[in-house]
């Protein structure tokens, strides 16, 4: 296949994907994100990438936040938001750590490409559902030609981006410049 074929291929891919998302949900997510001060995030491989770039957002935003596998990371409880990612909706570990956290009081919004997986039907209190392809994913989304969860990692990474631009513009005082003065400033 040629480049330009290609990438025409994958922005058609992009383009059905957020033609296709339940813009309430999107902003449903963005309303539970805006009104928690302190937030865990967890997501592993590629998924966990754009997550990991999400919690780095946040930060600059001024929220609380902690990434679960750091060792830094303190308890969670009541109060306390997780978003956990999970492209097929059910990983083992994944869900486990969302089971601890629901104990303990914290909400748990899953991010998924396939809301009836385990995860998301027996465990999320809410689910923001991103309808992509994802890596061994059984719901309706959007297909590509694309390997395993290409679609579904590059979309969320871009979906987490517009998410906090939108955030920025919806809250009075908080601009990219304020952002801008979180970054880590010892690199």
């Amino acid at each position: 296949m040629e480049y330009k074929e290609m990438y025409e291929r994958i922005l058609s891919e992009y383009r059905q994907v957020f033609e296709k998302l339940d813009e309430a949900g999107m902003r449903a997510f963005i309303e539970e994100v805006k009104k928690h001060g302190r937030i865990f995030l967890i997501g592993v491989g590629r998924e966990g990438m754009a997550t990991r770039a999400f919690a780095m957002r946040l930060m600059h935003m001024g929220k609380e936040i902690h990434w679960i596998w750091d060792d830094t990371t303190p308890s969670i409880g009541e109060g306390d938001l997780l978003i956990a990612t999970l492209g097929d909706g059910c990983i083992g570990h994944i869900n486990y750590i969302c089971e601890r956290a629901k104990e303990a009081g914290a909400f748990i919004y899953v991010v998924t490409g396939s809301p009836s997986g385990r995860t998301a039907q027996h465990v999320a209190d809410k689910v923001f559902f991103v309808p992509a392809a994802v890596y061994r994913g059984t719901d309706d989304v959007v297909a590509s030609f694309q390997p395993m969860g290409n679609l579904f990692e590059q979309c969320l990474l871009i979906l987490f981006d517009m998410i906090v631009m939108t955030i920025v513009d919806e809250t009075p005082g908080l601009t990219f410049e304020k952002m801008s003065g979180r970054h880590r400033n010892v690199e």
